[in-house]
């Protein structure tokens, strides 16, 4: 038993909530009642605003002296974990029965009217009235994010911010109560892909939040999108949290877009990324990206000297306006182009039997507009996988709006235009061609009426 300040029994009217980082973020709501210190378990702590009902577990009832412990508790013993004081204070009884209680808190955090009431065979906590903060705006359930423009260095060079631009996928996570969703870009929810990412629900504790960031994967030292693929494409939980131990990810937060309360997509930039980097979050598999106020030609340099793909200038006065803006702007060496499939041709060689090459369009009126081929990129098991996946979607006409050149359409199996796959390339041609892509790889997260031209 955890050792602490032995209280005296007093006037039944004080209370004490304990961050409870066990096996499972709780924070433990403890009322002393009658000589003990009555208390509840609540998984994502007390909510903030009427709307919101929260479980809570009726735990046993515990020794005044837990009212002032904080601490470790060792392993092996019950409740194993770091134990903090979050919030203690007096409370008002209005109603103490078998089934409810009802109170008004008076704490240094908290202040307002809980219920917590018997539901079938558990507990509940609901608060009364509005909430604590009368500007409190509640967290949204999605947000959609801003996305960059491709171009080239801005002039005023101080009127924006730089950042890497790295080689992963966007990810927007919300967090409460100490748990996180993770949504991709297209607002899919792929938290069960990444478990690498739990504790930073954790480190967050109670508060409120949506941050913007990029997963991305590395292999020696710099990014990689092929390593990023064997872990994005896993929905399977299980799986997915053996693979993280083989393959691990990193979430790199650049943008806070919601917290506690207070929604910050009309904040400038610069006082968004200020918030953000006051969190100090950092973790083992997650930290704050930096940023570069003014200093858009040195970002650009390193990212050359470190083989990255160049930059994102973020104008330091701009809001987050979901949807593409040319507030922000993607500034590479390479571009990256999503693209839709809509044949091969067979390898030959050494690729006998696989695909040989690829060839891609983007969707336009009456088909796929075709936009070139890509035969280079590829891994043996990218081919053999590819290969099983492009057979059954053979058909017998082109899914092409026009006559592809001879040199392409020669041998080729058309496939229905249903796999959206992403590459890179140096330019576009004057006949509307990418010149030199190189594949990256598969985009299930995508599907082929969400691709468009790139810049």
């Amino acid at each position: 038993m955890p050792d602490g300040e032995v209280l005296p029994h007093g006037a039944d009217d004080t209370y004490v909530i304990q961050e409870h980082h066990a096996r499972q973020l709780h924070w433990d709501v403890r009322f002393e009642r009658g000589g003990v210190l009555v208390s509840f378990a609540v998984p994502k702590g007390l909510p903030p605003e009427p709307n919101v009902i929260r479980m809570a577990v009726h735990t046993e009832d515990h020794p005044l002296q837990y009212a002032t412990f904080e601490g470790e508790i060792p392993k092996g013993e019950y409740g194993a974990g770091k134990m903090t004081i979050w919030d203690r204070g007096t409370y008002e009884t209005l109603k103490w029965m078998d089934t409810e209680v009802d109170v008004v808190l008076h704490g240094e955090r908290v202040q307002g009217r809980f219920t917590f009431f018997q539901r079938g065979e558990g507990w509940m906590v609901r608060r009364r009235g509005g909430p604590q903060d009368p500007d409190w705006q509640s967290l949204p359930e999605h947000l959609e994010p801003m996305l960059a423009t491709i171009g080239s260095m801005p002039e005023q060079p101080d009127k924006w911010a730089y950042e890497f631009k790295w080689d992963g996928v966007r990810a927007l996570v919300r967090v409460e109560g100490g748990r996180l969703q993770i949504f991709s870009r297209a607002g899919n929810d792929v938290t069960a892909t990444y478990p690498d990412f739990a504790d930073l629900g954790r480190q967050l504790g109670s508060a409120q939040a949506w941050l913007d960031g990029e997963i991305v994967a590395f292999a020696g030292g710099k990014p990689s999108f092929a390593e990023l693929q064997k872990r994005m494409h896993v929905g399977n939980a299980a799986q997915a949290r053996r693979l993280a131990g083989q393959v691990p990810v990193s979430l790199l937060l650049f943008d806070l877009l919601h917290f506690e309360g207070r929604s910050l997509l009309r904040l400038p930039f610069s006082e968004r990324r200020a918030l953000l980097e006051r969190l100090e979050l950092r973790g083992r598999n997650w930290y704050t990206s930096p940023s570069y106020p003014g200093a858009g030609e040195a970002v650009l340099a390193a990212s050359r000297e470190q083989g990255l793909e160049g930059v994102i200038a973020k104008r330091v006065d701009s809001r987050y306006q979901p949807g593409r803006s040319t507030a922000w702007i993607k500034v590479a060496d390479v571009r990256p182009q999503e693209v839709v499939i809509g044949g091969w041709r067979p390898g030959e060689g050494r690729r006998e039997g696989v695909v040989g090459a690829l060839l891609l369009g983007i969707p336009d009126e009456g088909g796929l507009r075709f936009v070139g081929s890509v035969g280079t990129g590829f891994s043996d098991t990218d081919l053999e996988n590819l290969t099983e996946l492009l057979r059954p979607l053979a058909r017998r006409t082109s899914p092409f709006n026009g006559k592809l050149p001879p040199e392409r359409a020669r041998g080729a199996l058309w496939v229905e235009p249903e796999l959206v796959g992403e590459v890179v390339f140096r330019i576009w041609t004057p006949d509307g061609r990418m010149r030199a892509p190189v594949w990256r790889g598969l985009r299930t997260d995508k599907t082929p009426d969400e691709v468009r031209l790139d810049g």
